[in-house]
């Protein structure tokens, strides 16, 4: 986690600007305007509505956890390759791996959502 928060508050403050502007934009499509506050009196209750909810959460948590997992192995890999390039092919293929997990959360909400 320490090495997350040193990459983002480094390189002269451009990727904290990153960082709030993320939160100002994440933090802003939480509080409905009027609008959007009349149409969302009801609660989610029919069972499309849980799966557009299911599938999105599927994709957007894969997502992430690949994203992570990737940089845990890409790093790792270009280490190793940079010492060794003749473990270029072996590495490749622990970077496919983690890139896996994205596709396989893609597929779940695919299958969802043809459920409907």
């Amino acid at each position: 986690m320490r090495p997350v928060l040193y990459a983002l508050l480094t390189v002269d403050g451009v990727g904290l600007a990153a960082l709030v502007v993320v939160a100002v934009l994440a933090l802003g499509g939480l509080f409905p305007t009027g609008a959007q506050a009349a149409s969302l009196s009801q609660a989610p209750s029919s069972a499309s509505d849980w799966a557009y909810l299911g599938a999105g959460l599927s994709t957007g948590l894969a997502t992430i956890g690949a994203g992570i997992a990737v940089a845990a192995t890409g790093s790792a890999a270009l280490g190793s390759v940079a010492e060794r390039p003749e473990l270029f092919g072996r590495s490749l293929v622990y970077v496919g791996l983690a890139e896996g997990i994205a596709i396989y959360g893609l597929i779940v909400s695919i299958i969802i959502l043809g459920r409907i």
